[in-house]
């Protein structure tokens, strides 16, 4: 619907999957599919048929079989062969099925690169434009009117290419690469997209332009989501419809240790940035927050993507520290940003509703502020006095002063900068159940204990 065009479904496997991977799959009777089909097709009819995922070669002759007969004009045919984690959605059969059966009927096979490697039998999977356009002269020779063989896997610095052949010209589809760990569908999106396009009457080469264009655009809409705990996390498909942004509840965060990254401490112990965090994340860290004062914002980004990459597998979120640019940019779960910073209304605003917020405050007030602004929580103190961070200025008040922001705070996490080691952090705080602590990442990798989780 959001294409402008009304979509049906013949559902011809189950799975059982989420963000962390396809764990099982049990394929639909073949005569129930068949079933399905008819029902669809001898009723409402369709413009344009989309394949997807068909598990076995009984399953893909039966809908070849289907299409024949009802004599659909429009097939768009995604060759769903290996799943985001790995995870095989056909057997043996199932790709030469497709060859034989299905891509003769095919207006447009859409194979990302596994995909067509595999169903060219080759030994490694395409790594270059060049042999992406081998790839799809010899899929074109199987019998399709147009075929696109997507580049996302390929590692083109800042933008995806796709290579769409029509039998003479190679047609370079290029867009924007988009950075995000919101990818799961985007081959069923695009092939979905490019079906809608094709019902419209759109000429192959513009559906396929289209269909891209709206692909990258709810890619880049979705950044800001946190959904699941996986490495392959869903994106708003019908993002034109429905902006799941501006109702979407943000998934609990774990805040009890909260990690502070610090670059001097590093280079001091020869340990590299992303060693230190995997060494934190090993260890138990619940929030990784990444701050660099000194490196500019290009390199940042680098460095970020790097640090989500290890962190959020273990589902740890990493927020990055005042660069909200670098936060959008990277795909981090959010930002902290201090009184001299941007104010957290307008962070808000830019980050989006559901991204993690958080906000350094010394007083109640500030903390009172914060909240009303749309912080998740509030960063409080230094409560002593630390030596690996300089800048950090101490509650006026100490304890005192923390207990009452936590008074003020019921209904959000207070974490605090606090020397690791102090005996008054044994003393309980007023309202102490909202308090974790936040430590700076300054101990030797095989020091995790400062990674156990605490709640003092």
């Amino acid at each position: 619907m959001a294409r402008g065009t009304f979509g049906m479904s013949a559902v011809t496997a189950l799975t059982a999957q989420n963000t962390q991977g396809v764990q099982a799959v049990h394929p639909v009777d073949v005569e129930f599919i068949e079933k399905q089909i008819q029902c669809v097709l001898q009723d409402i009819g369709a413009d344009a048929v989309k394949t997807g995922m068909l598990p076995n070669k009984e399953v893909v002759e039966a809908v070849a079989n289907q299409l024949r007969i009802n004599k659909v004009q429009n097939v768009v045919v995604d060759p769903v062969l290996i799943s985001t984690s790995g995870h095989a959605l056909g057997d043996d059969t199932a790709a030469r099925a497709m060859l034989a059966e299905l891509f003769p009927l095919a207006t447009i096979v859409t194979p990302n690169l596994p995909e067509a490697s595999a169903l060219l039998g080759l030994d490694k999977t395409i790594d270059s434009v060049a042999g992406m356009k081998d790839a799809a002269l010899k899929l074109y020779g199987h019998g399709p009117k147009y075929v696109l063989v997507k580049g996302g896997h390929l590692k083109s610095e800042g933008e995806s290419i796709d290579i769409l052949y029509d039998g003479t010209t190679f047609h370079e589809i290029r867009a924007s690469f988009v950075k995000t760990e919101n990818l799961h569908g985007t081959g069923c999106t695009l092939a979905a997209s490019i079906a809608a396009e094709l019902a419209k009457g759109l000429d192959a080469v513009v559906a396929v332009r289209n269909a891209k264009a709206y692909l990258v655009e709810a890619l880049r809409k979705s950044c800001s989501l946190s959904i699941g705990v996986g490495p392959q996390r869903p994106f708003n498909h019908g993002f034109e419809i429905c902006d799941w942004s501006s109702s979407f509840r943000k998934r609990d965060v774990d805040y009890r240790l909260y990690v502070v990254t610090d670059p001097a401490c590093n280079n001091a112990r020869g340990r590299s940035m992303t060693e230190a965090v995997q060494a934190a994340v090993d260890g138990g860290a619940t929030v990784v927050q990444l701050r660099e004062k000194d490196i500019d914002g290009g390199h940042f980004c680098r460095l970020a993507r790097d640090v989500i990459e290890i962190a959020r597998p273990k589902g740890v979120p990493v927020l990055i520290n005042d660069r909200l640019d670098v936060a959008v940019a990277a795909g981090a779960d959010g930002a902290h940003v201090g009184q001299s910073d941007i104010s957290a209304a307008d962070a808000r605003r830019i980050l989006g509703p559901s991204a993690i917020l958080g906000v350094s405050v010394r007083t109640v007030e500030e903390a009172v502020r914060a909240q009303a602004e749309g912080a998740d929580y509030v960063g409080a103190g230094a409560v002593y006095p630390t030596a690996t961070k300089g800048d950090a200025e101490c509650l006026g008040d100490g304890l005192d002063t923390l207990a009452e922001i936590c008074v003020g705070r019921r209904r959000r996490c207070v974490v605090c900068l606090w020397r690791s080691g102090r005996r008054q952090g044994r003393r309980r705080v007023a309202a102490g159940d909202d308090v974790c602590r936040e430590r700076e990442l300054k101990a030797d990798p095989a020091e995790r204990a400062l990674s156990r989780r605490t709640t003092d």
